[in-house]
């Protein structure tokens, strides 16, 4: 893996994205703040999405968003060969 898909760069792309699905805008026109879950592509619940309902595409879905899933290493043997599985791993198998 190359330097433009590392650790770090994954931690700092799911980082970005809790951010912005946190973020709020007032608007004046509709006396309201907006959330992402006003604007976001929500096919399963389009009536009333909840942020958790918003369709997110980007590489940090192969760890749900989740940095604790991104940190996880386990061992693996195969045959006599005993290594550690770590996100590098689970994203070559889920690609």
């Amino acid at each position: 893996f190359s330097g433009g898909l590392s650790e770090d760069v994954l931690r700092a792309l799911l980082e970005l994205q809790e951010r912005l699905a946190a973020a709020t805008v007032w608007v004046p026109a509709a006396g309201r703040t907006v959330t992402l879950s006003d604007v976001c592509y929500a096919p399963l619940n389009p009536a009333h999405p909840r942020l958790g309902d918003c369709c997110v595409n980007s590489v940090t879905q192969y760890f749900q968003n989740n940095g604790t899933r991104l940190a996880m290493a386990a061992t693996q043997t195969t045959g006599k060969e005993t290594g550690t599985v770590d996100w590098r791993d689970h994203l070559i198998y889920c690609v």
